[in-house]
């Protein structure tokens, strides 16, 4: 039972309880290989919750498909009676969430069993995964390399198999970097998918919710209890783009040899795949490196204050923040071409889906990036691709391929979430028939 469909049909067939699912979480979360995944076990909860859809079930009275199943959240959700940390140790003592935000809310009126909130990057700013105060959450394949982050503990939580579905935030790549060094799936909802953001921002331009799992079933489940009224009639995954220049030509060799072996296999399944250059990829990014990023402008006029205050922030959020102290003077023409880049975007896709690696190197030894400027290096390439798409407006998805921890990232415009979700499905079952035959 790895996934929560698993889990679900299980519970159906009266073959575990609710109570035994959310028990067995709540003692994975605890073991020492867990350590640093969740900041808080929210176990008295749990077992209200799983008792409660356990007594639905014996009146046949289910609230949802995953009715009774656990569910784990990033630590910028409120949940009632707990701090929201934002995975930093200058909130410890804040005070604890009156109510739950509103898709927490909306999966326990769902039945979902809420086990924890995760780890993260401290204010969800950094790629990397690395948190000083609460400890960095192992990566499952290779404990001595970053999770990725920031949703690091929402990743390894369901590489783990702590929880089968867990709930982060992306707004650089928070959910599609560690969904990719981890080997699971992670998918970034379009901006405003949910409705309005309510959780602790980073850049109220680019935040987007995202959702970690194992398999497409369970992100597409709990995508409809997030969005019930919405009606996608996704297009047929036919026509593929795949972008020239440094977006496939400036990656790892074990990276492009596992993303040529995965268009191959879509390509054999009949799928149209073009290779050309997108001017609108070329011209955000080019517009970016020469003035800056909207994140680092937005999360220096939210956190400015903490420079010169005396609750603690670890050294490598302090040094983003110093370095982009004077990118919101000048961040202006990134935000005046936002909005015809991404309609250009768009228009050069044409209905097609990009398809790229989602990072660009394997993740980065730990050993490797003592030194500051390693630190702040790996950042900032860690995140160079999914950065661009998320300034364009794209939701996207990774899907694990080979062994390289690269990713395989689906990418669309903005609200084409329902045409992204039916592509990555597709190409997930072609994968699994690939590795069967």
């Amino acid at each position: 039972m790895t996934t929560a469909t698993d889990m679900a049909q299980a519970l159906a067939a009266g073959e575990t309880t609710s109570a035994q699912l959310a028990a067995a979480a709540i003692d994975r979360a605890r073991q020492p290989d867990s350590t640093a995944v969740l900041i808080t076990v929210t176990a008295e909860r749990a077992g209200n919750q799983a008792e409660a859809a356990d007594r639905r079930r014996l009146r046949d009275a289910q609230r949802g498909p995953l009715d009774g199943v656990p569910i784990a959240w990033k630590d910028v959700f409120d949940i009632q009676g707990t701090v929201t940390t934002s995975g930093s140790a200058s909130h410890l003592y804040d005070e604890p969430a009156a109510v739950d935000s509103r898709l927490v809310r909306r999966a326990r009126d769902s039945g979902l069993v809420t086990i924890g909130k995760t780890n993260l990057s401290e204010f969800a700013f950094s790629g990397l995964g690395v948190n000083l105060h609460f400890g960095t959450p192992a990566n499952p394949a290779d404990p001595q390399r970053v999770p990725g982050g920031s949703s690091s503990g929402s990743a390894v939580a369901v590489a783990r198999g702590i929880v089968p579905l867990a709930v982060g935030t992306d707004t650089s790549g928070s959910v599609r970097v560690p969904a990719a060094y981890c080997g699971i799936i992670g998918y970034r909802a379009s901006p405003g998918r949910y409705g309005a953001n309510d959780f602790a921002p980073l850049s109220v331009t680019l935040d987007s919710v995202g959702v970690f799992a194992t398999a497409m079933n369970d992100i597409i489940a709990l995508d409809r209890i997030f969005a019930p009224t919405r009606r996608d009639q996704p297009a047929p995954p036919r026509r593929f783009v795949v972008p020239g220049g440094e977006w496939t030509a400036d990656v790892t060799p074990g990276i492009a040899a596992d993303f040529e072996a995965a268009l191959a296999e879509i390509r054999c399944a009949g799928a149209d795949i073009r290779a050309r250059d997108m001017a609108s990829l070329s011209a955000a990014q080019d517009l970016m490196d020469g003035v800056g990023t909207i994140v680092g402008a937005e999360a220096y006029r939210l956190h400015r204050h903490r420079l010169d205050s005396s609750l603690p922030i670890e050294p490598a959020t302090r040094r983003r923040l110093e370095t982009n102290s004077h990118t919101a003077d000048f961040i202006g023409p990134v935000y005046a071409r936002m909005s015809d880049l991404r309609e250009e975007f768009a228009a050069e896709l044409d209905g097609a889906t990009l398809l790229c690696p989602t990072v660009r190197h394997p993740p980065p030894r730990l050993a490797d990036l003592r030194d500051p400027a390693d630190y702040d290096r790996a950042n900032i390439t860690t995140l160079r691709t999914t950065m661009v798409l998320s300034y364009l407006g794209a939701c996207g998805i990774t899907l694990p391929v080979g062994t390289s921890a690269g990713g395989l990232l689906l990418s669309l415009p903005s609200g084409r979430d329902g045409d992204l979700l039916a592509h990555a499905d597709w190409a997930e079952r072609v994968f699994a028939n690939a590795k069967t035959s």
